[in-house]
């Protein structure tokens, strides 16, 4: 699928799609509880899909009805060797793999290729260190074990999903655990979302001291409520603002808990000068914010080595793209220079690198620029409507297959 793209400016009012972080840890939490829950003001990505179907194989009843979900869980993780599809989510896997490793039964995990490309030896260590069962092929893991509560040591440097992941696990094993996280400790925001999520439910889960998090035992409880609007896909939104153009952005909590909230604080460095940022907490922000450096004045970003690991290595991926406008990126250790840099489509189609995060900021500089980018499909993946969003503030802009 392409998008082609004529310069143009948008204007209006948009409400930022709801968070994904946030739905992922609702679902799981709500499943966790063996109570009837219902969440509101849910966008059905693929992600989302995938962990939605993944907690159903797990034993999970889960409705959808436009953008409410009702779990009723009380038959969750009863079911027997079950086979769980993750498409591309890195969220679903990481979260659902120490879950999987509760049951003391043979679970298989099946998504793409790049999925199993992403690291998982976090997990492969814990299996290998418990005597537990971890085989790992080209789309899929097939494992077997029966974690116990108790005291675990994770590094910092890790995505923070493997530590998310332990948590859920902990949590339903309903006995006093701790996790102790080696420093130095990276996407603690993260942590944080997986906290506040969990507490919604009456979990008994808290920071005992800035690298320990300690769960003690306790029952949990039903929650319903709305998902919080993303941070994340907001700043593809609010980037648009930076290169000329008037959206309002609603549905945002000021007083939310997402690491990616820091975007705007980084696009006014970046429009006022040539900073150096750290995006250790926020990688997910890398392609955006490559892309407004480019537009505007350059600048530096250090903490960038896990962008290699996401849906594609997106540091790659957007040096080849800014290459065909005319720019592109420097690499260093552990840091990516974006240079100040004139762009202009000289006809060359860009490829989305079948990344949604990729696809999106790239079309923040097509609307600049003009241009045509293939492989738009990607969005799919967390912000299924954002070219129609982008089309009902005015971005001119058109889709096909």
């Amino acid at each position: 699928m392409t998008a082609k793209f004529k310069p143009c400016k948008l204007s209006g009012t948009i409400d930022a799609p709801p968070s994904k972080s946030m739905t992922h840890r609702y679902l799981i939490g709500a499943a966790l509880s063996k109570q009837n829950c219902v969440l509101s003001g849910v966008d059905y990505s693929e992600d989302i899909f995938a962990t939605i179907n993944c907690l159903k194989d797990l034993g999970a009843e889960i409705k959808t009805d436009k953008d409410k979900v009702s779990i009723s869980s009380d038959r969750f993780m009863t079911a027997e060797n079950p086979i769980l599809e993750c498409k591309e989510s890195g969220s679903t896997l990481r979260f659902l793999i120490p879950l999987a490793l509760c049951l003391g039964k043979t679970v298989t995990f099946q998504g793409s290729q790049r999925l199993f490309e992403r690291p998982l030896n976090v997990y492969e260590e814990l299996c290998r260190e418990n005597g537990f069962m971890f085989k790992k092929g080209a789309n899929s893991v097939t494992l077997c074990g029966k974690l116990e509560s108790g005291n675990y040591k994770l590094r910092g440097d890790i995505s923070s999903q493997f530590i998310t992941g332990l948590i859920f696990a902990l949590i339903y094993l309903n006995e006093n655990s701790t996790i102790e996280i080696i420093p130095p400790f990276e996407s603690r925001s993260y942590i944080n979302l997986t906290i506040q999520a969990l507490k919604s439910f009456g979990a008994n889960i808290e920071f005992a001291d800035e690298y320990k998090i300690k769960i003690k035992k306790s029952p949990l409880h039903s929650f319903s409520g709305k998902v919080e609007g993303d941070y994340s896909n907001a700043a593809f939104l609010d980037a648009f603002n930076y290169i000329g153009s008037n959206i309002k952005i609603e549905n945002l909590n000021a007083d939310s808990l997402q690491g990616d909230k820091v975007y705007a604080e980084y696009f006014d460095k970046i429009s006022a000068g040539t900073p150096t940022l750290d995006i250790s907490d926020c990688p997910d922000l890398g392609p955006i914010l490559f892309a407004l450096a480019a537009l505007k004045n350059g600048a530096v970003f250090t903490g960038t080595d896990r962008l290699k690991a996401k849906e594609s290595d997106r540091g790659m991926a957007m040096h080849e793209e800014l290459t065909k406008l005319g720019g592109g990126l420097i690499f260093g250790d552990n840091s990516i220079t974006v240079p100040k840099q004139e762009l202009q489509y000289k006809g060359e189609k860009l490829d989305g690198h079948n990344d949604h995060r990729i696809v999106m900021a790239m079309s923040v500089i097509l609307s600049k620029t003009g241009g045509v980018i293939d492989g738009v499909q990607a969005v799919r993946k967390s912000y299924p409507g954002f070219f129609d969003d982008i089309k009902q503030l005015g971005a001119k802009v058109e889709t096909e297959c």
